[in-house]
């Protein structure tokens, strides 16, 4: 498969060069402050669709050329200035002024997510969030969904500091889709001992949808789609880059990332490498939480041409994380954790000393997940059409050791290859209509090559067709499409001895799905949104095929071959009011879910709970079974710079939703995993902004209130209640300048500034084994956090 998909890449990247000369356009002008007409040194230009921009010199001026003729959206933007997104014709050589506003609320930006072409957030009906990497920066997280789980609905259910995975609005596992650099990432997402298998620090920018997006993805996007953007070239005729590093005192996390890219004459290149490990964090009830601890090595390179008839690009990767696992066994005398250890050929358990913390080598259990990933991007003219090609191979390999006799074993090894494609065709804009039509897909095949099995070997094929457009007039936008989707899977048969363990099967799952959506520019403050939307999500192989014992739970789980596919009809409801001192927007949904597959007890034949031994170990027997549910929920968001004191931000961050079955289960309705209702309060305030040594300011203190989530699923002992907590963080940091030139970028805060011992209701540490010394169930989450984070810039030009 590897092999069949680096020639496609070959002859997929060397093929534009033959195709016929297209006619090209520059764009040239200057930038320049409204209020005083300087010209705006630094400000960026951008071309999104062609994944082009520039930088306007010292005087402003800025110029970009040989540029495939068409019509473009085009960003240009300054830090304190209101950015402007407007379509424009490139036709020749045109000549292009813009004037910027001060301004100290961001009011639009642009989206390449959910959509065949990037388009202004004001303009695209979805809620959509946008996480910039300085934002990134300013928050203290220790991985990347930690980082995010900020943003309003999107939440974490975690495992750990390393191990997070993402959830929108209540919906996590495989209903979410994670995009990067425009490929499906595809790594045994239904698993809950690891995260997303990207590098967190290489990440440049984060766009969150929220909401049903088959339509431009398929199956599986039913809660949203999280796109992260890792690859961002230099502009022409510069070398850019950057060296970071990053320590927390809590679990001596250490990280460390270099990078470096280049653009001479529309030939782009770059590299990057990351390193980062972790020793076992601590809180105040628990001291050090033994075998939390992790390390990681990633590195990548990329290499491409923009030119007149458009863009071709290679991409590679390699992601490379060892993790502990943490089962959270304590000596009942004294309260302490214990480890595993083998006592002259026979497995026992001590408990774990000081030293043993301190590594960031993991103990048994543990997992190495690697990821690697080759792909190629192209986009070139077709008249005045144009034709968009992304094609990746993915290898994904997840490894977990478990027996301490024999440290090397891999328990479980499941070796996942995916070939993801995405072909579509542009058509040139005709009187403000935007129309693009598509196919998109993947092909997989997953090996279990460890000592045990937990899913069948299996081949999936997954072809989508799509019909996406949009049509704008002067104040309204309405955008939407429909598409058809078939999904085909083929298990293999596996016995276990002399006993049937999976029996082969194929199934085919088709789906029509699509959105109708409006976006209404009332008056210049007020921007009105509706939007509905039909998901689906055929069901996964963990749902269809297991049969065997859950770790870390008391369950063991049957697949059930007859499942169908989930359905959703949502209904998104928002307002955006953007003043010159205050912003708000507020998301209201509605999401009813056919077919919501979840799991549920099994009867014996003479009554009561069906119990099975696996091992030395006693189960309760778990099936898979569907039935219909709801998700309802609020988002709010308001930031208010009262004036005269424009310096000072004062934002406000509410989410909430609720999920329910239409049955009840086990004496409940609640659905699981949903989060408590949070509110972020922060107060921030941004000083040197013109600077001469010290720039670009800022000191925030927050207050991070959850609230106890009283609803839990209590069916089958799945989730118990979880009370409320509150958090004070505090961060402070901004860029040293020498000869008006930025040598670092300094960032330090403190999360957890209290030292709250807290259990966050989606963290399943929660669910370990009580401490008898204390009497306290499960492990809590991380204490007071200290951390210093340092950004060197590289840029110069190459001309």
């Amino acid at each position: 498969m590897r092999t069949k998909f680096i020639l496609l890449s070959i002859v997929g990247f060397f093929t534009v060069f033959h195709l016929h000369a297209q006619q090209r356009a520059s764009v040239s002008g200057r930038i320049i402050d409204a209020k005083t007409g300087l010209g705006l040194s630094g400000t960026s230009v951008y071309l999104p669709d062609l994944r082009r921009g520039t930088t306007a010199d010292e005087k402003g001026g800025y110029q970009l050329q040989n540029i495939p003729e068409g019509r473009y959206l085009i960003e240009v933007s300054h830090l304190g200035y209101t950015s402007i997104v407007e379509n424009i014709e490139l036709k020749g050589n045109i000549t292009r002024d813009f004037s910027l506003a001060p301004s100290y609320i961001e009011n639009e930006t642009v989206t390449v997510t959910g959509v065949s072409s990037a388009t202004s957030t004001k303009r695209s009906p979805v809620p959509v969030n946008i996480v910039k990497k300085e934002d990134l920066f300013r928050n203290i997280s220790t991985n990347l969904i930690d980082n995010l789980s900020r943003t309003p609905g999107v939440s974490q259910i975690s495992t750990g500091p390393a191990i997070s995975k993402p959830t929108i609005r209540g919906l996590g596992y495989n209903r979410v889709v994670v995009v990067n650099d425009g490929i499906r990432q595809e790594g045994q997402q239904w698993g809950d001992e690891h995260g997303i298998e990207i590098d967190e620090q290489n990440v440049n920018r984060v766009e969150i949808l929220k909401g049903p997006a088959s339509l431009m993805y398929g199956s599986d996007a039913l809660a949203g789609v999280i796109n992260i953007i890792s690859i961002k070239a230099a502009h022409e005729g510069e070398i850019t880059g950057n060296v970071t590093s990053a320590y927390m005192t809590n679990n001596r996390q250490r990280n460390l990332h270099a990078a470096l890219d280049g653009n001479h004459n529309g030939f782009i290149w770059g590299a990057y490498g990351s390193y980062q490990a972790a020793a076992d964090y601590k809180n105040k009830y628990d001291g050090y939480v033994f075998n939390s601890k992790f390390n990681e090595k990633n590195m990548g390179a990329y290499l491409g041409l923009n030119k007149g008839w458009g863009y071709s690009h290679l991409y590679i990767s390699r992601f490379d994380q060892r993790l502990g696992l943490v089962e959270g066994d304590r000596d009942d005398a004294t309260g302490k954790f214990l480890k595993q250890v083998n006592d002259g050929g026979t497995a026992s358990t001590i408990i774990a000393g000081h030293s043993d913390f301190l590594s960031t080598d993991p103990f048994i259990p543990s997992q190495r997940v690697k990821h690697f990933k080759l792909a190629t991007d192209n986009s070139f003219r077709a008249g005045k059409d144009r034709i968009t090609l992304v094609a990746a191979y993915q290898q994904n390999q997840r490894q977990e050791f478990g027996n301490v006799l024999d440290p090397g074993q891999k328990g479980l090894w499941f070796d996942l290859g995916t070939i993801n494609y995405n072909l579509q065709y542009h058509f040139a804009e005709n009187k403000q209509w935007k129309t693009t039509a598509g196919i998109n897909g993947m092909t997989q095949n997953n090996s279990n090559k460890g000592a045990e099995a937990l899913i069948p070997e299996y081949d999936l094929f997954d072809i989508g067709a799509f019909l996406y457009t949009q049509k704008r007039w002067e104040d309204l936008t309405v955008s939407g499409g429909i598409r058809f989707d078939n999904r085909t899977i083929h298990t293999q048969e596996l016995f276990d001895g002399i006993n049937l363990k999976f029996a082969a099967f194929n199934k085919q799952f088709s789906n029509v799905s699509g959105s109708l959506g409006f976006s209404y520019q009332a008056n210049k403050e007020v921007t009105l949104k509706l939007n509905l939307a039909r998901g689906f999500r055929a069901p996964g192989i963990p749902e269809l095929a297991s049969n065997g014992a859950h770790e870390g739970t008391n369950r063991y789980e049957y697949g059930s071959v007859d499942l169908k596919s989930e359905n959703s009809f949502q209904t998104d409801a928002g307002i955006e009011i953007t003043t010159e001192h205050v912003s708000f927007t507020g998301n209201l949904f509605y999401n009813p879910i056919k077919n919501f597959i979840y799991y549920r007890k099994l009867s014996s034949v003479n009554g009561g709970d069906s119990l099975l031994m696996d091992g030395s170990n006693q189960f309760f027997a778990f099936q898979f079974d569907q039935g219909n549910a709801k998700l309802y929920g609020a988002e709010f968001n308001l930031d208010i710079h009262p004036h005269p004191l424009d310096w000072l931000h004062i934002e406000n961050t509410f989410s909430w939703v609720r999920g329910l079955l239409n049955k009840e289960q086990d004496g409940s309705k609640n659905l699981p995993f949903i989060p408590a209702a949070r509110l972020i309060n922060e107060i921030k305030v941004d000083f040197f902004n013109n600077g001469k040594v010290l720039k670009n300011w800022y000191a925030k203190l927050e207050l991070d209130n959850t609230f106890a989530q009283q609803k839990p699923f209590t069916g089958y002992n799945t989730e118990t209640a979880t009370p409320g907590y509150s958090l004070i963080n505090t961060g402070v940091g901004g860029d040293i300048l020498h000869r008006g030139n930025t040598l670092f970028t300094l960032f330090m805060g403190i999360n957890n500034l209290g030292d709250v011992a807290y259990q966050s209701h989606l963290s399943r540490l929660k669910y370990t084994a009580e401490n008898m010394l204390t009497g306290r169930q499960g492990v809590f989450n991380m204490g007071r956090n200290f951390s210093v984070k340092l950004d060197v810039p590289i840029r110069f030009s190459s001309k």
